[in-house]
């Protein structure tokens, strides 16, 4: 029941979700609105949370420019941001029409209406296609990298040219015996996840018999009158942001200790440094994406409305309008997510 005002010669009623609309928002835009600000609230504490952690391993964080480097039927040119800023590109252009369906709406223009809501469902589904796409990228990895005893990531490159170099590239091929270690072959009690593509044997032998090759490391290289002096660096100084490249000396020492080969990016390892990055990645980007999934759902859901009529009998396209406030939001938090993991 809504709140009552009683005075001397009467009792008012302020608002029961009727025609006594405060703001002039109705009930159910009020609701959608009360959604966004609680949901702004839930990405703002892991956009912070995802700050706070980069701000303490700074120094092993991934360049974003190194790992979004991939488009689509471009394989081996390195296209770095280019292909997640045409996703953020297609979802914005996604928003404008979403506004011209409403605006449509307003003049009761059934036809424009459908049109621009299915630009709209199109737009969102490009994008959640790419999102998938880039996270079979992400996953897979590229080059691939080795992790020491103490945790650190060593990724490999030509001493000459400064080029990343794959594992496929120089890994020994010599005979391993490895068994996959799984419940189903009788080991309950142990498991493990499926072995990278080569053991850290043939990674060793073939790193030594390339005299080519050096070890690049996790930590990004900040260029001091101390490190200049250091003979263990071997760095090129023509980037804004690069890896530690050790020499060749510097490098087979540290690839005696090394005693896994990492391969793409998971929830416990990442070829790209910082396992944390991948952790808050595969959460946000992907909590998002339930978003964005969600309001293709209910779009298209609006969509077979407006065909059917529905709005077209209740003289009013509000529900467009409501679900519109989503979209906008849902447009709104992949601007600030699109800064926090791939510009900044």
């Amino acid at each position: 029941m809504g709140a009552t005002v009683t005075t001397a010669n009467s009792e008012t009623k302020t608002w029961g979700g009727g025609d006594n609309e405060p703001l002039g928002a109705n009930y159910g835009k009020l609701m959608m609105w009360f959604f966004i600000v609680s949901d702004a609230l839930t990405f703002s504490g892991f956009l912070a949370a995802y700050g706070f952690s980069r701000y303490k391993f700074v120094e092993t964080w991934p360049v974003a420019d190194e790992v979004f480097n991939h488009f689509p039927f471009m394989h081996g040119v390195d296209a770095p941001m280019y292909y997640v800023a045409l996703m953020t590109f297609i979802l914005i252009f996604s928003s404008v029409t979403m506004v011209l369906a409403v605006d449509a709406g307003h003049q009761m223009k059934k036809q424009k209406v459908a049109v621009y809501m299915f630009l709209t469902i199109i737009g969102g589904g490009i994008f959640l296609g790419s999102q998938a796409w880039e996270w079979k990228n992400f996953i897979k990895g590229e080059y691939g990298a080795v992790e020491t005893k103490g945790g650190s990531i060593l990724q490999f490159v030509n001493a000459k040219t400064g080029e990343r170099v794959k594992l496929a590239d120089f890994a020994a091929n010599i005979p391993v015996e490895r068994e996959q270690l799984d419940r189903k072959d009788a080991t309950w009690f142990m498991s493990e996840s499926t072995l990278p593509t080569y053991s850290v044997e043939q990674i060793v032998e073939g790193f030594k018999a390339n005299p080519d090759l050096v070890v690049r490391t996790e930590t990004i290289y900040h260029e001091t009158e101390a490190t200049k002096k250091d003979p263990n660096l071997n760095v090129a100084l023509n980037k804004n942001k690069h890896k530690t490249v050790l020499t060749r000396e510097a490098s087979l020492a540290r690839m005696a200790d090394v005693h896994y080969v990492v391969e793409g990016a998971n929830l416990v390892r990442n070829e790209y440094g910082q396992k944390l990055f991948a952790n808050f990645f595969f959460f946000i980007t992907g909590f998002h994406g339930f978003h964005v999934f969600s309001g293709v759902v209910i779009n298209i859901l609006i969509f077979l409305n407006v065909i059917l009529g529905t709005y077209e009998k209740r003289k009013n396209y509000e529900m467009v309008e409501k679900v519109g406030l989503y979209w906008h939001f849902v447009d709104l938090v992949w601007v600030f997510v699109f800064t926090f993991f791939y510009l900044v």
